[in-house]
C-alpha cells in the first residue's frame, strides 16, 4: 500500500452501558504517524449496524445531552420490529440513520482540522456489544 493511503483499526471497549467515547486523541496519534506534515482527509468509519460517529463538544454536558436526545427520539421500548437482544434493542439499529457510522475530516499540515470545541466521538447505545472497532484511514 502506498503512503498516500494508510489505515488502522482501533479496538474500543464501550462496556455494557450507553456511551460516547472521545476518539480525538487516537485520531491525532494516528495522523502523527500516517500523515507526517501532509494535507489530506481523515475518514473515521465504524463497521457496526448499531453505532455511529459524531463531531461534538465533550466534557461540558453535550455528550450526556446527545444521549438524552437519542433517548427521546429512539426510546428503548417494545415499539421496534427488530426485537432480538435486550429490550428496545431495535432502536440501536435505527441510530446510524441519525448518527452516521462515518465522518470525513480535513487534515492540514498533518493536523486534524477541528473547531475549538469539537471532538471526534464514537456513539454507542447498544448495551449488548461491549467492544467496537473503529477504522481510521488517511488519504494524503
Amino acid at each position: 500500500m502506498s503512503d498516500a493511503f494508510t489505515t488502522r483499526v482501533l479496538n474500543v471497549a464501550t462496556g455494557s452501558s450507553e456511551t460516547i467515547v472521545d476518539l480525538t486523541h487516537e485520531c491525532e496519534a494516528f495522523l502523527s504517524e500516517a500523515a507526517g506534515d501532509r494535507d489530506g482527509l481523515l475518514n473515521i468509519f465504524v463497521p457496526h449496524a448499531t453505532a455511529g460517529v459524531a463531531i461534538i463538544e465533550t466534557g461540558a454536558g453535550s455528550d450526556d445531552d446527545l444521549l438524552a436526545a437519542l433517548h427521546t427520539l429512539l426510546p428503548a421500548d417494545d415499539r421496534w420490529q427488530h426485537r432480538h437482544g435486550s429490550p428496545g434493542h431495535g432502536r440501536d439499529h435505527v441510530l446510524p440513520a441519525l448518527v452516521p457510522p462515518h465522518a470525513t475530516l480535513p487534515v492540514l499540515g498533518g493536523r486534524l482540522e477541528l473547531g475549538t470545541w469539537q471532538s471526534v466521538c464514537l456513539v454507542d447505545t447498544n448495551r449488548d456489544n461491549p467492544s467496537r472497532q473503529v477504522r481510521l484511514s488517511f488519504l494524503g
